[in-house]
């Protein structure tokens, strides 16, 4: 892998950091934990404007890409910010199932408003007990005639107080892999929403299903075939999370060197001391296997190439080095650290909340050993 950012890469960078930079500094996140839909339409427009929202729908559909790498370089950024609005849940879990498993129609119909962020998704996937594994999903899809009934709830659906469809994992069979994927609109007068309180300030909600009715025209792909949908999903989205996890190590890391280079102990700058100096170096060391694993599967996935065992190893380590990056940043820092003027603190519950997103450590060790033939 050719690690070097291309000049389009770099501008791309550059150009995100400094809108995201203006448009949400660290007022406008603490802003925005306490606004009532989390939501800014004025970052949302500008962000669509550059085609941000694009990048992984083609050019047939009004995307920019597809083109996976380029995400994630913009997730990164995103990650530095601290931004946690609707982004991931759209342009990443919402669209990536109907590219992959969406009808000619469907895709004409859904993929262009993706893109043009001028319409919003996300995906029903997770219940009570937060496992990603098939066979945990619950809620049940019954087909009769030519509609399906939805009944059950779904539990950590991201954004789903501004989608205008969610993309649901159903039960269509005893199969324990017999999952279906439906297209459900948000304004159906059966679906319940309540918000679930995260120290994260991420957004998520119950989504009760009451009996829904679904026509058969809006099963996404075939029934009982989400197995390998949702699979291929799980790994790619966790590589987005880590890419955004990079980024948000990136701020830390921001945060705490100035931090120990100004701060004077017994005369000295406590940056001196070689107890600090080592956690320090320790968190660097995280910030940067980090940023390798991250993009050497981002790169793959863009490349067509195999990228599974990269993909859970990446989520794998990004997860546990993140949580340990952000712990040394508050033990460097102190006590001061955990004080709600200062930034560490928002990071610090994104990395505590995000390492359980897309499948946790254990999750992806298991992955990964069953790739091994273990």
């Amino acid at each position: 892998m050719k690690f070097d950012y291309l000049t389009e890469q770099k501008i791309l960078r550059e150009s995100a950091h400094k809108l995201l930079a203006k448009e949400c500094p660290s007022d406008f996140i603490r802003e925005m934990a306490d606004h009532e839909t989390g939501h800014s339409g004025d970052l949302w427009n500008k962000m669509a404007e550059l085609g941000w929202m694009g990048l992984l729908i083609p050019e047939a559909y009004n995307g920019s890409g597809p083109d996976f790498f380029y995400a994630a370089i913009v997730l990164e950024e995103m990650g530095y910010a601290g931004y946690s609005e609707p982004f991931f849940s759209s342009a990443i879990m919402g669209t990536m199932p109907v590219i992959d498993s969406g009808s000619a129609k469907q895709k004409k119909k859904i993929l262009p408003g993706l893109a043009t962020g001028k319409s919003k998704a996300t995906l029903a996937w997770l219940e009570a007990d937060a496992s990603y594994s098939p066979g945990a999903i619950k809620l049940s899809a019954v087909k009769k005639d030519d509609s399906y009934t939805l009944s059950g709830s779904k539990m950590f659906v991201e954004q789903a107080h501004l989608a205008d469809l969610i993309i649901c994992a159903a039960r269509t069979s005893d199969d324990p892999s017999g999952i279906s994927l439906f297209l459900i609109d948000m304004e159906a007068e059966e679906l319940e929403i309540n918000p679930l309180h995260t120290i994260a300030d991420d957004r998520m909600f119950e989504v009760v299903f009451n009996d829904v009715q679904v026509p058969e025209s809006m099963l996404l792909g075939e029934e009982n075939q989400a197995g390998p949908v949702l699979e291929k999903l799980l790994l790619k989205s966790a590589v987005a999370k880590s890419a955004e996890m990079c980024g948000g190590a990136r701020r830390v890391m921001d945060i705490v060197i100035p931090y120990v280079k100004g701060r004077k102990q017994f005369g000295k700058p406590v940056g001196a001391f070689q107890a600090i100096q080592h956690h320090c170096a320790d968190m660097q060391t995280w910030l940067e296997t980090m940023k390798f694993v991250t993009y050497q599967a981002a790169w793959k996935i863009s490349n067509g190439l195999p990228y599974e065992m990269d993909a859970s190893i990446c989520k794998t380590w990004t997860s546990e080095a993140y949580r340990k990056l952000v712990a040394l940043g508050h033990q460097v820092m102190g006590g001061i650290g955990f004080m709600e003027e200062i930034d560490l603190q928002i990071y610090f519950r994104k990395a505590k909340t995000v390492e359980m997103a897309m499948g946790n450590s254990d999750h992806h060790r298991e992955l990964i050993a069953e790739k091994m033939g273990l």
